[in-house]
């Protein structure tokens, strides 16, 4: 876990208002799986913010997925806003989220702003790629 991120144990990180327990906690313990494309993009962005390389390289499509993934301990994530959810859903495929995330490094604010495109397999919802809008 990286402590550098710290959080509210009760809130869950990825700002759907739901205790992390009851949302992206049971997803990261890989006792439930995500169910929607949204609901997968929610829970990569929580573990961001909590520092659970592991699970992101497990939830990216094998296509794409990378051998090893390290998150950068100086990056301080502080917030997610969800623009636009294109298909997804728990009967479909393939979706998209469009979706800005905040973050801070030293004290300097960023924002990381794309387009993360999602494939199901096998029944499982994974991260494929992502574009920059515009």
């Amino acid at each position: 876990m990286n402590m550098n991120n710290t959080h509210n144990p009760g809130v869950c990180p990825c700002e759907s208002g739901l205790v992390y327990a009851e949302c992206c906690g049971g997803l990261h313990s890989y006792r439930v799986f995500a169910q929607t494309a949204l609901q997968l993009m929610r829970s990569r962005y929580s573990a961001f913010t909590l520092g659970y390389a592991e699970y992101l390289v497990k939830s990216w499509h094998p296509n794409t997925r990378p051998s090893s993934l390290s998150i950068d301990a100086s990056q301080r994530w502080i917030g997610l806003k969800i623009k636009t959810v294109s298909r997804g859903g728990p009967d479909e495929d393939e979706g998209s989220v469009e979706f800005v995330a905040r973050y801070k490094v030293q004290g300097k604010a960023y924002r990381l702003h794309e387009n993360s495109r999602f494939r199901k397999l096998d029944g499982r919802w994974y991260y494929l790629d992502a574009k920059q809008p515009g």
